[in-house]
């Protein structure tokens, strides 16, 4: 389960199908089990669900989707599907959900619990309800002038309510808090005492992701008191583009600050993984994202393929640009020398770590071969970086003069 920032429920957090039945007016428990019911019973008769299109492109090009790793949970592989399905833990509630019209009495015990759009940083590919300073910029520009629905996370009333249900909840396993940026958001202190002060931090693994601009050792010491961590660091490379697209970050600034969150999280045992998003402007430089995983032992994670803005997407680019930046991916895994037939699906296995990582780079080298060309979006790239630049006072071709031929043979 999700809930967005403006306290609307989504059945997953990969899903792009939004409901507008919120926290103000239903519980949880409401929507996982009752309104979920048409959602579950298509799946359980067999239909390809429009929502989940984002994961079947995901798999489409061998990255490892959400729905696998859910899956995973359940005990269900796909290339294994009918007799992992009926050897699940969860096989009878299957049939009895079957049985009644896709409703249940289960509850939700996986939870992506976004608090608002409190952010110091305006990345490129963001939108105003993640990012409070991009929503003002994008107002001063004009790009948008409707405000971003209130964060529901700012109603105490309603973050009791939501702590109790989680407290409640007799087999709940994981909780991922999103922003904004998490480190800033009040709502994230409040939820870490909450869960704390009911003894949920025991019992529970939870997960946040930070753009490693921020800390914090009042949340610090919070995060120290629960029992399994899983940190997500956002970092699109080690480069001054990254500064440009995760605009105003510093790179040295945020490796420092990276650094520390690895030192602390390595004392503590935590998951430790750098959360990417790769763009046309950054796939060049992915390769210094998988060389220092590789380095100080930590996974990567991408929710899905940049899917909005459509000109942002690494397909955008020219096929032969595509191609050589391809290459240069499959030079460096090939250099890893790390080989399996079989895809690991469970991305979280310490065990696994280098081979997780040389995994998710041959998903970008297929991508980059075998995605349509959408280079007829060039123009509308070259627009909004010339946009956005009259703001910040920036330039692209500072960072990546390489791309000059094409974007400025694309009006910039």
């Amino acid at each position: 389960m999700r809930i967005t920032n403006s306290g609307n429920y989504e059945f997953c957090r990969w899903s792009d199908q939004r409901s507008n039945i919120n926290i103000r007016d239903h519980t949880p428990l409401e929507f996982f089990q009752t309104h979920m019911a048409p959602v579950r019973s298509a799946m359980l008769q067999g239909e390809l669900v429009s929502a989940c299109k984002d994961c079947r492109h995901m798999e489409q090009h061998h990255k490892v989707s959400g729905r696998q790793r859910q899956l995973l949970k359940t005990g269900i592989v796909l290339d294994n599907f009918e007799k992992s399905m009926r050897s699940s833990t969860y096989w009878s509630a299957f049939e009895k959900s079957n049985g009644a019209a896709g409703t249940t009495d289960l509850s939700p015990v996986d939870w992506q619990i976004d608090l608002g759009n409190y952010c110091n940083s305006a990345c490129i590919y963001c939108a105003p309800e993640s990012s409070s300073r991009l929503s003002q910029e994008f107002k001063k520009l004009k790009i948008s002038q409707a405000e971003p629905a209130p964060n529901w996370a700012t109603d105490p009333e309603l973050v009791d309510q939501f702590v109790a249900g989680l407290a409640t909840t007799s087999q709940l396993a994981y909780l991922h808090f999103l922003g904004g940026e998490t480190m800033i958001t009040p709502a994230f202190k409040v939820i870490l005492e909450k869960l704390i002060a009911a003894k949920v931090n025991h019992k529970v693994s939870i997960g946040f992701t930070t753009n490693l601009t921020v800390w914090d050792d009042t949340i610090v010491d919070l995060l120290t008191q629960f029992d399994q961590v899983h940190l997500g660091m956002s970092i699109e490379c080690f480069h001054a583009v990254n500064d440009y697209v995760r605009w105003p970050s510093a790179i040295k600034s945020v490796e420092t600050t990276l650094l520390q969150w690895i030192a602390l999280g390595q004392q503590h045992n935590w998951y430790l993984s750098l959360r990417t998003t790769p763009t046309a402007l950054t796939i060049p430089y992915l390769i210094t994202v998988y060389d220092f995983a590789h380095q100080h032992n930590v996974g990567i994670e991408s929710c899905n393929f940049l899917h909005k803005p459509k000109f942002l997407r690494m397909s955008v680019l020219p096929m032969q640009y595509r191609h050589d930046i391809a290459d240069q991916i499959q030079v460096w895994v090939d250099q890893q020398n790390i080989f399996s037939t079989a895809q690991l699906t469970n991305l979280r296995d310490p065990n696994q770590l280098h081979l997780q990582i040389t995994q998710d780079a041959m998903s970008y080298v297929d991508y980059l071969h075998t995605a349509p060309d959408e280079s007829h979006r060039l123009p509308d790239l070259v627009a909004y970086l010339k946009l956005l630049e009259s703001s910040r006072s920036n330039s692209i071709l500072d960072c990546e003069p390489e791309y000059e031929h094409i974007l400025r043979s694309a009006g910039y």
